[in-house]
């Protein structure tokens, strides 16, 4: 075996990716090689090791427990290299550099772009790049240093992409609250207190799929209600014009801020409103670095006023 010292990180990283894929042709398309490419790095990492590392399995190849073990000490070699990163960059005055953000669409208005336009203003060296991206894909890219913030969220029975993950740090922003968008003339817009369990015989309208109709279905149960459901809508501005056509109403988090529209009023409820946590999630290792450790600043200033009310 040679000196462990002497091994190639790169090799790691393309045994780890191939744990996560599951096949050679995956892990060769997530790392943009060839699963020739793939294969040769594997088989000459295990060369330096001195032990095999994938096996047949008809006409796949799987890991041995050998390759297990040193995946269990790559996440701890990786998380260290961060760590190292992080001090270098420290050394330095933390002004200048690049990071690179992704997030899903509603926190790319909201949070991501002021976010970037306050530190164009305390940090004008620090360049940023930004990219809208979907969990889980983002936290692939983040693993694989593709990227270096992803902006995602979460809830208590929704524990998204990142959940109890040692290889990503979790930075909480701040509580998304949803709202209710009604049409004009409804019963209840001018209601003193308005609670969900009041919209109990509502037609409504949620999103196709995903956390923000998870948790619209799951807060009405929560209220004692099962909801009746029209329409199954992907777009907040969409979803808005149906409930100005009297559609029905829908739940919308106060992050997404769609385009204001006449005839529809967005209220908050007095109390018990539906909600989700929106975070950022870094490499572990990698929050202490200056450069990120600025744009997790200006990512928590910002979200507070995302979801004032």
């Amino acid at each position: 075996m040679r000196d462990v010292a002497d091994l190639d990180l790169r090799k790691l990283r393309v045994l780890r990716e191939l744990s996560e894929r599951g096949t050679v042709s995956a892990a060769a398309r997530a790392l943009h090689l060839t699963p020739q490419a793939v294969s040769q790095q594997i088989s000459a990492l295990g060369r330096e090791l001195g032990v095999p590392l994938t096996e047949p399995s008809g006409r796949r190849l799987r890991l041995t427990g050998a390759a297990r073990i040193v995946l269990r000490h790559a996440d701890a070699v990786f998380t260290q290299v961060e760590q190292m990163r992080a001090e270098l960059a420290a050394h330095g005055s933390g002004d200048s550099g690049e990071v690179a953000v992704a997030g899903f669409s509603t926190t790319l208005s909201a949070l991501i772009l002021p976010a970037v336009a306050r530190l164009r203003e305390t940090r004008p060296l620090l360049r940023t790049s930004l990219a809208e991206i979907d969990p889980p894909e983002s936290f692939s890219m983040l693993h694989r240093g593709e990227t270096d913030v992803v902006i995602s969220a979460d809830t208590a029975h929704h524990p998204g992409a990142v959940g109890e993950d040692p290889r990503f740090h979790r930075i909480a922003l701040c509580d998304d609250p949803f709202d209710i968008a009604l049409p004009e003339g409804h019963r209840l817009l001018d209601s003193p207190r308005l609670l969900l369990a009041d919209l109990a015989e509502e037609t409504w309208i949620f999103a196709t799929t995903g956390m923000c109709h998870d948790i619209g279905v799951a807060a009405c149960t929560a209220a004692g209600f099962t909801p009746q459901a029209s329409h199954a809508i992907g777009d907040w501005d969409a979803t808005l014009a149906a409930v100005r056509l009297g559609l029905g109403v829908a739940l919308v988090p106060r992050m997404a801020k769609p385009a204001p529209r006449p005839e529809v009023t967005i209220r908050a409820f007095s109390e018990q409103a539906p909600s989700r946590t929106v975070f950022a999630a870094v490499r572990e290792g990698s929050q202490t670095s200056p450069e990120i450790a600025a744009v997790l600043d200006a990512l928590r200033t910002v979200a507070r006023a995302a979801v004032a009310a």
